[in-house]
């Protein structure tokens, strides 16, 4: 059922049944927590039928129908939502219709769904039920009475197609944005393919591109090179011919050989012969064969002794002890360095490096964390590195050297994540964080814990202190101020200060109303002239003569008037004192054409006592009520606040009903976080509920029209959501986008 129910916007809830008077219980509850999804009351001490529903920001609406259905009578029941409009219907005749905030049916999964009751202790119906159903569907009051009319489109209609409109007018942003930018785009591309590459030393390869570095065959892969060190095949040489290695070549080649004094030289080789003369030939092997390459008898002078002299056996001239021969030209290749020796040049890997061949021409790198050739210790982490390695600490410890780690105390250092509200634990590689005695929480959050919840909206800010909302006091908030007894306000004269749960207010005195122009102390109460609008109770054979406040009752001169009474279209004979119909616990009498009315005054110790309107009067412990928290009780009688409802025990059933506020008579309203009641702001943005005019649109930035109401995503962006509100646009970013 809530699975059908969610997201949806029109559906009905329908029941039959037969309600014990004076009981306040609950045909259907949706809610998870103290949120309230849907529900479905009705109070037989207030009589009203009550719908609690969720709108957008997650705000609970409640609805309230002056219906008395708890009469011990039988009665079929349905209430129809169809988007903002609210019908409820009583024994198949519609009773009210309303236009409400459109209800938000974002029900979660682990929502409780519960029938006769809002919970196990509270909202307890008490009679007979029968036929409860939620019908997803149009105009679903047909189910339970079929003669009602159903031709006529239902508000959701309406609804879904100014939605719909919204949504095209949202895809059409967005499309003219894409567009725009689809353009920019292609005008400044030119035709190309793109593709993945490798860049290496200044080489950019494409995808799949092979290459050879060195001593490895490397390939260009999804952009990142991949390389695997080259196997030599075997080499068989034919005769005349040895391997040997080529400048250029990782693998050693077949190369020419020649035979020079009884020595196997190869194509390139060179030896010198030198003569008594001073004479000195150089020869060269090239193929098979020796060449004679210079002839010279003459030297540049060395300046070095002669002991330091060298003969060289690929050269004629005799060099200096450390002469440069690698700055002559050397085959040393990347990761191995030219060596000068007294016969010549020669290659050595350099450190961190293996030779690739036995000249130490190529060299690879040497994978010291994977061979176990690192002195990384304990709490740490072997890193590779061209050449070298690296230790990397742990989390949770610092470096002592470049080898060595030790545990580090996030406490003591202040790097932790614990709540001021928590202790704060070294662990080994990291923390713990736990609440101090008072807090409540996980750690990183705490929350004061105070004893019996604080009420009325308050605040807990440390254990057992409540900082309260405006209107209540007390060490849990529990106490409501006066404002009007203890001279916080001074009304008007012609008005009477009102305390309420939190606030007050002032209001207009019997025979004065408000002339519209509502002002907070009264001012606006004028006289209401009962005479004139009817609303005297003089019988026929008096005349009304209208007074400051009131009326007067007069006996034209010679007459001999009764002093009788009209109420309710029925005379009442001067004197004369009897109950309202519609409310048991008033008394009203009859005095000289005059009615006067009061509340019924409680004796405890009569034992006829009315318990229901003097319900102070009952001792019974059956009577008692248990608060929402389930840590307080109440006696019969007792009111409190919680959650922006008014609440009252009577007789062991808790009846709660929406707090009376003050008019905000305005296009932009906002509840302030911690009350209750809406006040009027100036600044759009700031509003929680917009009274949205349509005649009010707003233009966005593609000069697109935007009704009042409507929302849509900023161009360019992707969290900043944008409002018409009476053509202001407001704009403010998601934090749950980002």
């Amino acid at each position: 059922m809530l699975q059908k129910l969610r997201g949806k916007s029109e559906f009905t809830v329908a029941v039959t049944l037969k309600q014990e008077q004076l009981n306040s219980g609950v045909f259907l509850s949706i809610h998870r927590a103290e949120q309230r999804y849907l529900e479905l009351e009705s109070s037989g001490q207030k009589s009203e039928v009550r719908l609690h529903f969720q709108t957008k920001g997650q705000q609970t609406h409640t609805e309230i129908f002056p219906y008395t259905l708890a009469d011990n009578q039988w009665h079929k029941v349905s209430v129809a939502i169809s988007a903002s409009h609210v019908t409820l219907y009583v024994d198949c005749n519609r009773i009210y219709e309303r236009v409400v905030a459109v209800p938000l049916m974002d029900i979660p999964e682990d929502a409780s769904f519960w029938i006769g009751q809002r919970n196990s202790a509270h909202g307890l119906f008490k009679g007979v039920m029968q036929d409860v159903q939620i019908l997803v569907m149009p105009q679903g009051y047909i189910t339970q009475c079929p003669d009602l009319n159903r031709t006529c489109p239902t508000c959701n209609d309406f609804h879904g197609l100014v939605q719909k409109i919204m949504e095209l007018q949202d895809i059409l942003a967005k499309t003219s944005s894409k567009l725009l930018l689809a353009e920019e785009r292609m005008n400044g591309l030119d035709n190309c393919y793109c593709e993945r590459t490798c860049s290496v030393k200044g080489v950019t390869y494409r995808e799949d591109q092979a290459w050879t570095d060195g001593c490895k065959n490397c390939t260009c892969t999804n952009g990142t090179v991949q390389c695997e060190t080259i196997v030599c095949p075997p080499l068989e040489c034919p005769d005349g011919s040895v391997p040997a290695y080529v400048a250029g070549e990782c693998c050693k080649k077949c190369q020419p050989m020649c035979l020079f004094t009884g020595q196997e030289l190869v194509e390139g080789d060179k030896r010198a012969v030198h003569h008594p003369t001073g004479l000195c030939l150089l020869y060269e092997c090239r193929g098979r064969t020796m060449h004679k390459v210079q002839n010279s008898d003459e030297c540049p002078e060395l300046k070095c002794p002669e002991a330091e002299q060298l003969t060289v056996s690929d050269r004629c001239c005799k060099v200096c002890r450390g002469h440069d021969f690698c700055a002559e030209g050397n085959t040393c290749m990347e990761h191995s360095d030219c060596v000068n020796l007294d016969a010549g040049a020669s290659c050595s890997c350099k450190e961190g490096f293996r030779s690739l061949r036995p000249d130490n021409a190529y060299c690879e790198d040497i994978d010291e964390c994977a061979e176990g050739k690192h002195y990384c210790r304990e709490n740490t982490m072997c890193v590779n590195t061209p050449g070298s390695f690296m230790c990397i600490c742990h989390t949770g410890y610092i470096r002592i050297d470049d080898y060595s780690c030790t545990e580090h105390d996030e406490c003591v250092s202040g790097q932790h994540n614990c709540d001021e509200n928590a202790l704060c634990f070294n662990t080994v590689g990291g923390h713990s964080c736990s609440c101090k005695p008072g807090y409540t929480g996980n750690g990183t959050i705490c929350k004061a814990l105070c004893d019996g919840l604080c009420l009325n909206g308050g605040s807990c800010v440390s254990p057992n202190t409540c900082v309260c909302t405006q209107g209540f006091t007390g060490q849990r908030c529990e106490t409501d101020i006066d404002e009007c007894s203890e001279g916080f306000v001074e009304c008007d004269s012609h008005a009477t200060c009102v305390n309420l749960p939190g606030w007050y207010h002032c209001e207009c005195r019997d025979g004065y109303h408000d002339n519209g122009m509502f002002t907070a102390n009264g001012e606006s109460c004028e006289d209401i002239d009962e005479c004139k609008v009817g609303r005297s109770t003089c019988a026929n054979d008096t005349i009304c003569f209208n007074l400051d406040g009131g009326y007067d009752c007069r006996c034209p001169h010679g007459h001999n008037c009764t002093g009788d009474c009209i109420h309710d279209n029925k005379v009442k004979h001067n004197g004369q004192i009897w109950v309202l119909d519609n409310d048991r616990c008033s008394v009203c009498s009859c005095q000289m054409g005059q009615v006067m009315c009061r509340r019924m005054v409680c004796d405890c110790e009569n034992p006829t006592v009315d318990l229901f309107c003097c319900p102070e009067c009952d001792p019974r412990l059956s009577s008692q009520c248990l608060h929402q928290n389930g840590l307080l009780t109440y006696a019969s009688g007792d009111t409190w606040t919680e959650n922006c409802q008014q609440c009252q025990c009577l007789q062991g059933e808790v009846d709660c009903w929406p707090l009376s506020c003050p008019p905000a008579d305005c296009d932009f309203t906002l509840v302030p976080e911690g009350e209750c009641c809406a006040r009027c702001v100036s600044d759009p943005c700031q509003a929680h509920s917009v009274r949205n005019d349509i005649t009010k649109t707003c233009e966005d930035e593609h000069g697109i029209t935007r009704f009042s109401g409507s929302s849509w995503l900023k161009h360019g962006t992707e969290c900043t959501l944008c409002q018409c509100k009476n053509g202001h646009i407001c704009c403010s970013v998601d934090p749950m986008c980002l």
